[in-house]
């Protein structure tokens, strides 16, 4: 489904998540019904119902075929155009089963940290939970005697996947099954950075209008949540989603001499921060593994873990790590206290606003925070 009627540069798109669910949707649909419609409207993980176009659509007794075309909206996605497919499966006997599959063109995670099972599909927790949902909404005769194999596939996501980091992360054969909203926003366009400047500069005109200068900036949606949670006294206007964006919009807060900058985040992000990057985005620059072990080091983590964290390619590994270990606050306390070092160094931001950062976990729930 296309905006067509948005101008360029802020037009929305779907994530692989939401246009796998709607093929998953539509095909379970032609399994109950006898045939795959060539719509459907898909409940994405943010809440909204969204129609989607449905091709290829074919179904028999016992299995069935969809395939979804992904709009990556005006964010630059190797996946734009991805064809998200799903194929259903009959489990005669297996009732109320969903089991879901990976098929070509989905990576395979070959290395812990990622959040997923080894051996499994890179089909994130939230797209996973979505997928299920459509199915079991349409087919819940079925599945009161039978079980369904949901399997999804992207014909292109091999070649996709060689311009991502995912064989870095050690995701092999194929793109990931990404989004947590179902919703992707341009957050790579000259538009979204606009967007957040103009964001911190209403939230310093309700500044001025309260009498109290603060303005909180976080990665996301749920970081947002989060946040507004930390900080229920505050109103909507005060929280900006920067994105990648950081620079912009601390640059934009001195400028319009707002007194504190809350800065909400999860480990990956806040590791970029805490090691000197102000553009966050995947692509832009790794993240500092070293960085993170130095701190699991400094909290009591063993020597053993430390290096292994050291030789890791995503943060998460690192937060697994320090969870197994009993020392999950304390290390992200370590970190969120490392980016108000770096952010207040008297060669970038020094004094000129407070600074507390706010550490959520990959559920939205606080496990830290820091402050200047």
């Amino acid at each position: 489904m296309k905006e067509g009627a948005k101008p360029r540069g802020t037009r929305t798109g779907f994530t692989t998540g939401a246009c796998s669910a709607a093929a998953a949707r539509a095909a379970a649909i032609g399994l109950v019904e006898g045939a795959v419609p060539p719509h459907i409207d898909c409940l994405l993980p943010n809440g909204d119902s969204v129609r989607f176009e449905v091709h290829d659509g074919r179904c028999d007794a016992h299995s069935a075929h969809a395939m979804v075309v992904k709009f990556a909206g005006d964010d630059p996605d190797c996946t734009d155009g991805a064809h998200l497919t799903a194929d259903l499966r009959r489990l005669p006997g297996q009732a109320g089963v969903v089991q879901l599959t990976g098929g070509p063109g989905v990576g395979t995670v070959t290395m812990a940290g990622l959040g997923l099972a080894v051996g499994g599909p890179a089909i994130n927790p939230v797209p996973r939970r979505n997928i299920e949902e459509n199915v079991r909404a349409v087919a819940e005769e079925l599945l009161l005697h039978d079980g369904l194999e949901v399997c999804i596939s992207v014909p292109q996501g091999v070649e996709m996947a060689r311009k991502t980091l995912n064989a870095r992360l050690g995701i092999l054969g194929g793109i990931s099954i990404l989004g947590t909203t179902g919703i992707v926003k341009p957050y790579s366009t000259s538009a979204y950075r606009a967007s957040v400047v103009q964001g911190v500069q209403v939230a310093a005109t309700l500044a001025a209008q309260t009498g109290r200068s603060v303005v909180v900036l976080t990665t996301g949606g749920r970081t947002e949540q989060f946040a507004m949670r930390e900080h229920p006294e505050l109103p909507p206007a005060a929280f900006v989603q920067m994105g990648d964006f950081l620079r912009y919009a601390l640059d934009e807060a001195v400028a319009q001499g707002i007194a504190q900058v809350v800065i909400g985040g999860m480990v990956g992000k806040l590791t970029k921060i805490a090691q000197g990057e102000t553009i966050t985005h995947a692509n832009r620059a790794e993240v500092d593994t070293e960085l993170l072990a130095r701190l699991a080091a400094r909290v009591g983590a063993p020597a053993a873990d430390c290096a292994e964290i050291a030789a890791a390619e995503t943060a998460r590994f690192a937060a697994e790590r320090m969870q197994a270990l009993g020392l999950l606050e304390a290390f992200h306390t370590a970190l969120a206290q490392e980016v108000v070092n770096t952010l207040t160094a008297p060669d970038r931001y020094g004094q000129r606003f407070q600074l507390q950062v706010l550490v959520c976990d990959f559920d939205g729930h606080k496990i830290a925070e820091a402050h200047s």
